[in-house]
């Protein structure tokens, strides 16, 4: 190839990195700027979580949150498990070199049988079976008198794994909504993660619940 032409696929390549930082960075202040008005939540590093594998210098650890103080703190007085919903707190540590992209991140819980279910979007969560809300309304309608589901709370969404970027260094954290129940011998699978420069991707992470 010729020279400037690699140095063109440099300068694209640097310049892509630079704005996924940029975005990454406006998507975290608006999250810590609806989260003001919230109760803080601090969970656990990933090394110190019940459940957590590392893969080269990247860890990540997984704990599904079905009672106790610890579900009070993320989602108050909201039970989500009770209408289904199985929130998994994912918290991933980046202690390598290199920044890691999440927009490409995909959750499954992997049952004892090998059955897979993915991670329903935080969005959709209000809509689910057994949420006691309605179906969404078909694009272009305006709902009238619909019942809210009890799943249709900012902590749904607000305590979602969002971060599309983990720099050098850094940790992120939020929770993945499974429809399903707690199994024995269940695990979550994530897969899709990239390494921000080069664009190979990570190894995926099989985490055993139990």
């Amino acid at each position: 190839m010729p020279f400037i032409f690699k140095r063109l696929a440099l300068l694209m390549s640097i310049a892509a990195v630079a704005a996924s930082y940029n975005q990454a960075a406006d998507n975290q202040a608006a999250s810590y700027q609806a989260e003001k008005d919230h109760p803080a939540f601090h969970p656990p590093p990933a090394t110190d979580l019940p459940h957590h594998q590392a893969n080269g210098e990247v860890t990540i650890g997984a704990d599904p949150y079905t009672s106790g103080e610890k579900l009070k703190a993320a989602f108050g007085k909201l039970n989500p498990y009770q209408y289904g919903i199985l929130p998994v707190l994912i918290a991933i540590q980046n202690a390598s070199g290199e920044s890691v992209r999440m927009d490409g991140m995909k959750a499954e819980y992997v049952g004892p049988h090998g059955d897979r279910i993915e991670a329903t979007p935080a969005k959709d969560v209000r809509y689910t079976r057994g949420s006691g809300g309605p179906p969404p309304p078909p694009i272009g309608v305006i709902p009238r008198h619909i019942k809210k589901s009890p799943l249709d709370v900012w902590e749904i969404e607000g305590r979602a794994f969002a971060a599309e970027m983990i720099p050098p260094g850094n940790s992120a954290y939020g929770f993945v909504y499974f429809q399903t129940g707690i199994q024995k011998g269940a695990t979550i699978y994530l897969s899709g993660m990239t390494e921000a420069a080069s664009g190979k991707e990570l190894l995926f992470f099989e985490i055993p619940l139990q």
